[in-house]
């Protein structure tokens, strides 16, 4: 037996030390000062000095400050059909109040190919806005390129399916369909925000970038359905220009919401 034996049996013990010795390990232990001082290190008890009974209620108190009751988050295909659901009522009900005047003059090509591209860029952006209200989800396209993805690829869509013409009163009818279209797009984005209020947005610029867009694309699919303008220039413009507006909305919404959040989080610590 010699000290790194000692050692090796030292480290299989959990309760006293030197009465789980083997004999022979004891008999060196008698001899070497070195594995002596060991055991009493390893014997020594440390005295744990407990908190008093008001740093406790004070730890407690800070802990539970902050603390608020949460609701379940709903799954997320139940999310996605909400999203959807908000979206598709709002351009029904504004094409039926304004009317559907452009599937007429429209080809249907031209028709099927602009309204599945709405849909499809609206239902991307329904799937990253649910993955967004849960902090932690796996994010398959990220929603910082999402927003700017859609946008150019649509403008890309309306160029090759439409024709660019000279249109004598451009400004002005550009700004009768720009001032039809932000408000539904507006309107849209009152009950997206009342289901987006059940998640946890960690990052509200994304989200209102986000959210801006998939309201404004609304707006922006109730002027396809409506206008019978079919100049390209119009339609970029006009059109797609209500979705960028209340895209650039949202993301100053959501800009304004983390500077107003950073100030209460600084004064609560503050005041702490």
């Amino acid at each position: 037996m010699n000290c790194s034996d000692l050692d090796h049996a030292l480290l299989e013990i959990d309760e006293s030390v030197t009465a789980q010795l083997s004999p022979q390990a004891q008999e060196h232990l008698s001899g070497c000062k070195r594995c002596q001082e060991l055991v009493r290190a390893l014997s020594a008890q440390v005295a744990a000095e407990s908190p008093s009974p008001a740093t406790l209620r004070q730890i407690e108190q800070r802990i539970v400050a902050d603390l608020r009751p949460v609701r379940p988050l709903a799954p997320a295909g139940y999310l996605f059909v909400a999203f959807a659901s908000i979206f598709i009522l709002v351009v029904a009900l504004s094409v039926y109040q304004i009317g559907a005047f452009a599937l007429s003059v429209m080809s249907p090509w031209q028709a099927s190919v602009i309204l599945g591209a709405l849909a499809t860029s609206a239902g991307l952006l329904a799937y990253s806005l649910v993955h967004q209200m849960v902090p932690g989800s796996l994010q398959r396209i990220s929603p910082r390129l999402l927003p700017v993805s859609i946008i150019i690829s649509l403008m890309v869509v309306m160029a090759v399916l439409f024709q660019f013409q000279h249109e004598r009163n451009f400004w002005s009818n550009g700004w009768t369909c720009i001032r039809a279209g932000t408000p539904i797009g507006f309107l849209a984005a009152v009950p997206f925000w009342l289901v987006l209020r059940r998640g946890t947005v960690l990052s509200p610029r994304l989200t209102g970038a986000a959210t801006g867009l998939f309201a404004g694309l609304a707006g922006t699919t109730v002027l396809e359905v409506h206008c019978p303008n079919l100049d390209a220039w119009h339609i970029l413009i006009s059109h797609l220009g209500v979705a960028v507006l209340v895209a650039i909305a949202g993301l100053l919404i959501g800009f304004a919401a983390e500077i107003v959040g950073s100030r209460s989080v600084g004064q609560r610590s503050d005041l702490r």
